[in-house]
């Protein structure tokens, strides 16, 4: 059998502030999983994707520490059209999250948006911008 791509995972130092960012960009993470060490959610598309704490990850990896520097990585929600980009973004900064790159009109044609988690992770929202025409 090849491998088959099953699962985002992440580690959190603030499970809760983290769980915050993601149910307001519409994740149904289940009420008081901000006290669990792992969280786990299946998506609409099957992939799955989890949270655990720094004392969850220490547990089988001792000499865990966490990374420096800007992420190598980022998660990218797709929205369902120019204006939930705006408002997503307007929602999620509002609330103290951090904005790395405010909404844009990219040339590759989307509306284009990056934040940062409360973990400092690339979080990418778009939507495709309508044809001209």
């Amino acid at each position: 059998m090849t491998p088959q791509f099953d699962l985002v995972g992440t580690t959190v130092a603030d499970m809760a502030r983290t769980l915050d960012f993601y149910r307001r960009l519409g994740l149904d993470i289940p009420a008081g999983a901000e006290a669990e060490p792992h969280v786990e959610l299946t998506l609409d598309n099957g992939l799955r994707l989890a949270w655990d704490t720094v004392e969850t990850i220490r547990s089988f990896d001792p000499g865990w520490t966490p990374p420096t520097g800007s992420p190598r990585m980022s998660l990218a929600f797709r929205c369902a059209d120019p204006a939930e980009v705006d408002r997503r973004w307007a929602e999620l900064t509002g609330a103290g999250f951090h904005g790395h790159l405010p909404p844009w009109d990219a040339v590759w044609g989307q509306r284009y948006a990056v934040l940062h988690d409360p973990e400092g992770n690339g979080v990418d929202l778009f939507a495709p911008l309508p044809t001209a025409g």
